[in-house]
């Protein structure tokens, strides 16, 4: 059966209820307005449950788990309920900020892999999950396909009709989303398989295209989150790798690379890079054969 919400606010947060069910209500998110235009929900919050941390996971990943951790904290402050619907992806969720502007991006294949889960049917029962690809089935039964290589418009529309107003979709959406990483571990678990697939997958490209065989984690690290925000071109990021081997110059220059505009997220990024070295659990080097660190 399908979970359905009661709504309310306070002020410019809104929240949720189950229907039917005992227990209080959640916040979604907050309103805002992006770029004096668009309107949209943001979901900033950090609640005990709903963070990621390394230890729950290095059993089953390793040092990757610790490897992702300090774009987690640049993304979300490691909060698996971050969401975004304000901007022109129309819809960002998770820790690591899945978005669902991209054709076949990480929130699509997110999407997918929940869409497989037991609960799927109880939050989004009109979405259907058929070839790899996400439909929505319409009153009749007929199926419009939502995504496809080219384009995830018509997923982006489903769950955020526009950037004009916060819509009972974009509302109803954004609580499904919400209340299933809340109350599914299954949820929060796909969140961190996904970021840790991506994050190899990075190093597997990056190592090729910047020649990043032997370089310190730390390095590598920072590499990847600046190609995961986009806060710098190839070429930018080729110059700074460009030491002679002198990894410490190596680094200070990657943490350079658009500081004017991002200077709080690479200071957090940083930070975490500093402790995890401190701690004895960075110091590793990258080996390109077995893409994984040693």
């Amino acid at each position: 059966m399908a979970i359905n919400f009661s709504f309310s606010a306070t002020g410019t947060s809104r929240f949720a209820q189950v229907i039917g069910q005992q227990g209080s209500r959640f916040l979604i998110g907050k309103e805002v307005v992006y770029d004096k235009v668009f309107h949209g929900l943001a979901n900033e919050s950090v609640s005990a449950g709903n963070i990621y941390d390394p230890k729950a996971f290095v059993g089953q990943h390793g040092f990757w788990a610790y490897f992702i951790m300090p774009t987690a904290k640049g993304e979300s402050n490691y909060s698996f309920l971050c969401l975004n619907s304000y901007d022109r992806a129309q819809f960002t969720f998770g820790f690591m900020q899945y978005a669902a502007h991209v054709p076949n991006g990480d929130f699509v294949v997110f999407l997918k892999r929940l869409l497989a889960l037991p609960d799927a049917g109880e939050y989004f029962p009109k979405l259907v999950l058929q070839n790899n690809r996400i439909f929505y089935r319409g009153s009749t039964g007929a199926l419009s396909q939502l995504e496809n290589d080219v384009s995830s418009q018509a997923l982006m529309n489903y769950l955020n009709p526009s950037l004009n107003d916060v819509e009972g979709q974009e509302l109803i959406c954004a609580a499904r989303m919400v209340h299933w990483a809340t109350n599914d571990p299954s949820n929060r678990t796909l969140q961190v398989q996904l970021a840790i697939d991506n994050f190899k997958q990075y190093m597997h490209l990056y190592s090729k295209r910047f020649n990043l065989d032997g370089f310190p984690d730390r390095v590598c690290q920072m590499v990847c989150d600046i190609k995961h925000q986009g806060r710098a071109r190839d070429q930018a990021i080729v110059d700074a790798l460009n030491t002679n081997g002198n990894f410490d110059l190596a680094f200070s220059r990657l943490q350079q690379l658009g500081k004017p505009k991002y200077g709080n997220r690479i200071s957090a990024v940083s930070s975490v890079i500093t402790k995890l070295v401190a701690a004895g659990i960075f110091g590793k080097k990258y080996d390109a054969v077995q893409n994984d660190f040693a």
